[in-house]
């Protein structure tokens, strides 16, 4: 695979687009709608929340994780997950600016 040439473009269009990488599933968006109406760390209920098996669940909640969206604790024999408050704020306020930003305006073709 090719370079992607990321420092052609600003930091803020680089942070964007990798956060977007990061949700860019729904089952990735699924967990977060989840963990976001839960308000509180959730052990064990993702498997069956979102009706996929174990091992996929799993690699999604590795990719949240690695990009910090989401953090997660042992307790016991499972881990528990919630939301990164300090990184959703991140998130929040980057994807608020880019869609203020971007105004189209009448019909363009």
């Amino acid at each position: 695979m090719g370079a992607t040439k990321t420092d052609l473009f600003t930091k803020q269009q680089n942070d964007i687009a990798n956060m977007a990488k990061a949700i860019a599933h729904p089952a990735r968006i699924a967990i977060l709608q989840y963990l976001v109406k839960k308000n509180a760390c959730v052990c064990g209920d993702l498997v069956d929340e979102l009706g996929l098996a174990q091992a996929t669940t799993s690699q999604h909640l590795k990719e949240l994780k690695n990009a910090g969206v989401i953090q997660g604790t042992i307790e016991g024999v499972s881990v528990c997950y919630c939301i990164n408050p300090k990184v959703w704020k991140q998130y929040k306020e980057l994807f608020n600016s880019f869609f203020k930003d971007v105004s189209p305006q009448g019909d363009c073709c």
